[in-house]
């Protein structure tokens, strides 16, 4: 487990096949699923778990967005660049980089809201648990929350 709080990960990836729409490049919803593969790459280099089991919360998007400047065809290489922009006491925004080499392929973010998931109740936004505001921080020079 990690002592310091971090706030952004990389993470290699290599397209595949099924990833790839009948142009035979990249379809624009796997972009969502790589930010996303990111993020839960981010939480674990925290030691912490997005789900983790026997709590009452969960992290639903309540928004995403990408802008795409290039495309990413089969098997090409790419990083994932996920930073936390900011943090709240309920939500956590992200943005996200890909790139291939020098290349900006996408660039996206993501608002997560922390929401209390007690059967019987209405979901509704709760703090962050304290294990994962001891893990995460937004990056320096970040805006503020």
């Amino acid at each position: 487990m990690r002592s310091t709080r971090i706030s952004e990960h990389r993470l290699r990836r290599r397209v595949q096949f099924h990833e790839v729409d009948s142009a035979g490049i990249v379809h624009f919803s796997w972009f969502f699923r790589y930010m996303q593969e990111a993020e839960h790459a981010l939480w674990r280099e925290a030691g912490v778990s997005i789900r983790p089991a026997g709590t009452e919360v969960a992290f639903p998007r309540v928004s995403t967005s990408f802008d795409f400047q290039a495309p990413l065809r089969f098997e090409d290489e790419f990083d994932i660049l996920i930073r936390i922009a900011s943090m709240s006491e309920k939500s956590i925004r992200y943005v996200c980089t890909i790139t291939q080499g020098e290349t900006r392929i996408a660039t996206g973010t993501m608002v997560v809201v922390c929401v209390s998931t007690k059967p019987g109740q209405p979901m509704k936004a709760v703090p962050i648990p304290q294990a994962v505001v001891e893990r995460l921080t937004a990056a320096p020079g970040s805006e503020a929350s």
